[in-house]
């Protein structure tokens, strides 16, 4: 299980993607509208609906970041079945109301000021995604705002760069998602802590396939070698568009991966050999090429029961996180690093960072 502890998050501030404000994240409605219990000022509050997680971050800002206050996590898997139909399940809709109703409670008892509240690939489509918003509109009294894959993937840059090593004058960064993953190539060093990493971005892409609909595909509960050849394979193919046209990463000085997902948290863990998940530990972990391989191989050697009897994977992600090994090979075959950063962040981390930049309360020289 995740551990959300209301932890200092070492982040900056960073700007999204062109024209994101254009579009805009719509406000969540009136997440502050009962008085705080704890009489925080100036929370903020993040999340993001996934296809398989919903998950929530409140934090209030600090000095050139934010500290945690509260935070929330749930597998609901809104897009189950979405990769052999184009609707979302009145069952997996239930689960999903469900747990946003429990995020809208926390962000009314934390005082919420400001919330951006998104939905990804499962929600982008399914036919009845828009549905889907007007139901959590009417029902839970929260503005879900379905973004586009560059968004995405800016966001999931803005979350994480903060941990690319600013030697690096090449890091490709990418977030395995339960039905897309998201890959950037950032060209260039870092100028310096708070500059925006997106201004780096060279080359992007979105493909069109996660955890879950990789998993569904070919089956998450017993997988063979060849099976797990298979798999990387396919997504071999969907990455290799991006591939050529970010070919030159690998070759810069102090290149290096940098993955944000549970799948790449669950190997850090099993590396680390936690005996329960420890997001401290976890957050911004180096592993070389070796020490993936080995965790990759020694889940390849598990069962079903025992991956869902290891408290860093649990039972709801057990048939799911060998297909996220899957399109960590593809990527880590493509682009072969003896070096990969692990991120317990993204965007959520992400839309925060905007939303405090925006409001202005980073000021040089600290917190305003």
């Amino acid at each position: 299980m995740r551990d959300e502890s209301a932890a200092a998050v070492p982040a900056r501030p960073a700007a999204g993607p062109p024209g994101q404000r254009e579009g805009g994240h719509r406000e969540g409605a009136s997440p502050a509208a009962q008085p705080a219990r704890y009489g925080r000022r100036n929370a903020y509050a993040a999340l993001d609906l996934g296809t398989n997680n919903c998950r929530l971050l409140i934090a209030e800002p600090a000095s050139h970041g934010f500290r945690v206050i509260d935070a929330f996590s749930r597998i609901v898997r809104l897009g189950e079945g979405l990769g052999s139909s184009d609707r979302l399940s009145e069952a997996a809709v239930e689960r999903t109301v469900e747990a946003l109703r429990i995020c809208r409670g926390k962000m009314q008892a934390r005082g919420v000021v400001r919330a951006k509240i998104i939905a990804t690939e499962a929600c982008r489509l399914a036919v009845n995604g828009a549905d889907f918003v007007e139901r959590v509109r009417r029902d839970v009294g929260l503005d879900l705002e379905i973004v586009d894959r560059q968004t995405e993937a800016y966001l999931a840059v803005t979350g994480c760069a903060a941990l690319a090593d600013p030697q690096a004058e090449s890091v490709v960064i990418f977030d395995i998602g339960g039905g897309s993953t998201e890959i950037a190539w950032l060209d260039g060093a870092a100028t310096n802590p708070s500059a925006d990493p997106t201004l780096r971005i060279r080359a992007w892409d979105s493909l069109p396939v996660g955890v879950v609909t990789l998993a569904e595909r070919h089956g998450g509960a017993e997988v063979t070698r060849m099976m797990f050849e298979g798999m990387v394979e396919e997504v071999a193919v969907m990455l290799s568009r991006f591939a050529i046209r970010a070919a030159a990463a690998a070759t810069a000085p102090h290149f290096h991966l940098l993955g944000t997902s549970g799948t790449v948290t669950t190997l850090a863990a099993m590396h680390l050999r936690l005996p329960r998940y420890e997001r401290r530990r976890v957050d911004g972990l180096w592993m070389n090429d070796d020490e993936v391989s080995d965790a990759i191989d020694d889940l390849l050697d598990t069962r079903l029961d025992q991956r869902a009897d290891n408290p860093c994977i649990g039972r709801d992600r057990a048939d799911l996180v060998l297909a996220g090994c899957a399109i960590l090979e593809a990527i880590r075959r493509a682009f072969p690093s003896e070096r990969l950063r692990i991120a317990d962040r993204g965007l959520r981390e992400g839309l925060l960072m905007n939303m405090m930049r925006e409001d202005g309360v980073w000021r040089r020289g600290g917190y305003r």
